[in-house]
């Protein structure tokens, strides 16, 4: 995946000034190695920070700096470096990764580590340096495999310039690193989930508390980050607090710099990186061209598969956590993912609860058993099969799987797009009811899994 440009982002030139992530990138899509890497200012913010910089002080430039996670959650990543233990006679530590990237309809994290692994493993090195941290792990889905080839040369490039293993820098400090595969599952995404697949047990999440900070890989204190949240770290070291918040758009919460995208029948589907706050409508229409010849826009996703439906009057919403939230849903992972008019509801709502069910560890019980009932009711609405009473049990599995009603939120990210396109599109649904069918009273239909 290249980062592609359409109108004005054509006339844009990505500088270290304005493009921390994604200025060293070649313009011919090639991964970018040490030695050029290096050229290109790299590792430079790792010696400020071995040098110049105590391990508090990294942890609370971050924190000044407003870094958020940038897998989906948005949690503050000073803050979560600070659950950390600061007691000193704990020496084993841990600092993952979380490379999993299975959200449908996003691959931003994958273009970092094909194009520059360098770059993630400064913000690693950096972040364990912060955390105290002696070894990392990069989790990785099993299907990238061209990023964990370029992952694992890079480990090897650092190690021979004396970046990782022993005595980094001359500090003293010690930091092993290594590229594990995962097995393909979307539930490894979540983090308790990772560390049990990484231990080699069943990715099932755990229960919180304790939280991995203080339990996490076999027992010890553990912080799990995403790919593109730690390739921020080494711009936040070298240039400063004031000029990473100035990066956003006036008005957004979210500090920095964010990669966004749009997928689906657009003339440019791509990547960029744009600042934190644009709106909506200038990703859809000046990156991505707006709609192909003879295509309109019926609704939109902001965030992948996980997040609900809005529609083209919601494109002026800026794209931050908080902006995205004013129209009724989440900013996710911000790859957004246009749907044309020619594309029915209720099949595309089939496809993806067929996935969430397909993915969910089986736990508990709402996410188990209520995303196959879902299934299996948008599949009879779908073949003009479904009851009276239907669609009221969907938004009624709606709310029994929402937030704080299972044990991860594997199954309201899973309903959320579901809510909102029968909020939206709700005729599309009504069409598929068989007149003559006999109402079934809501959620007394039985559950038959993998019916």
């Amino acid at each position: 995946m290249t980062l592609t440009s359409f109108g004005p982002a054509n006339r844009i030139k990505r500088s270290a000034e304005t493009h921390p992530l994604t200025w060293r990138l070649r313009d011919d899509g090639e991964a970018v190695w040490l030695d050029e890497y290096q050229a290109k200012n790299g590792y430079a913010a790792a010696r400020k920070a071995f040098a110049d910089l105590s391990q508090d002080d990294i942890v609370q430039t971050v924190k000044d700096a407003g870094l958020k996670g940038r897998g989906g959650a948005g949690f503050p990543t000073g803050v979560k470096w600070g659950l950390m233990p600061k007691d000193e006679s704990i020496d084993i530590r841990y600092l993952l990764c979380n490379a999993d990237e299975m959200e449908p309809n996003t691959w931003k994290d994958r273009m970092l580590m094909e194009q520059l692994p360098h770059l993630l493993i400064e913000g690693m090195l950096i972040s364990a340096r912060a955390l105290k941290t002696y070894r990392g792990y990069i989790f990785l889905r099993g299907e990238y495999t061209t990023a964990a080839k370029h992952l694992n040369r890079a480990v090897e490039e650092a190690k021979a310039a004396g970046l990782l293993g022993k005595n980094i820098l001359g500090s003293g400090f010690d930091f092993e690193l290594f590229v594990h595969t995962g097995a393909g599952r979307y539930i490894c995404g979540e983090e308790t989930a990772l560390i049990n697949s990484l231990e080699g047990r069943r990715a099932n999440p755990r229960s919180k508390p304790p939280f991995p900070a203080a339990v996490g890989v076999w027992g010890k204190p553990t912080c799990v980050n995403n790919v593109e949240t730690l390739c921020n770290v080494p711009a936040i070291i070298a240039d400063g607090v004031d000029w990473y918040k100035s990066l956003a758009r006036e008005g957004s919460e979210d500090m920095g710099t964010k990669l966004m995208g749009f997928s689906g029948k657009v003339k440019n589907p791509g990547l960029w990186e744009l600042p934190f706050g644009v709106t909506g409508r200038e990703l859809f229409e000046d990156y991505a061209g707006g709609m192909r010849d003879g295509f309109k826009l019926k609704c939109w996703q902001p965030g992948g598969a996980g997040t609900g439906f809005l529609l083209p009057e919601h494109l002026d919403a800026q794209m931050y956590a908080g902006g995205i939230a004013k129209v009724g849903t989440r900013m996710g992972t911000g790859l957004a993912m246009a749907v044309d008019d020619s594309v029915n509801m209720v099949s595309l709502l089939r496809n993806m609860e067929e996935f969430f069910a397909r993915e969910s560890c089986g736990f508990c019980t709402p996410c188990r058993d209520g995303l196959p009932w879902s299934v299996k009711l948008l599949r009879a609405i779908e073949n003009g099969e479904g009851q009276a009473g239907d669609i009221e049990t969907l938004l009624g599995l709606v709310g029994f799987l929402g937030p704080g009603k299972t044990f991860c939120a594997h199954a309201p990210g899973a309903v959320e797009p579901l809510g909102s396109a029968i909020k939206y599109f709700r005729p599309e649904f009504e069409a598929g009811i068989a007149p003559t069918r006999a109402a079934v009273p809501p959620l007394a239909r039985p559950i038959v899994v993998g019916a």
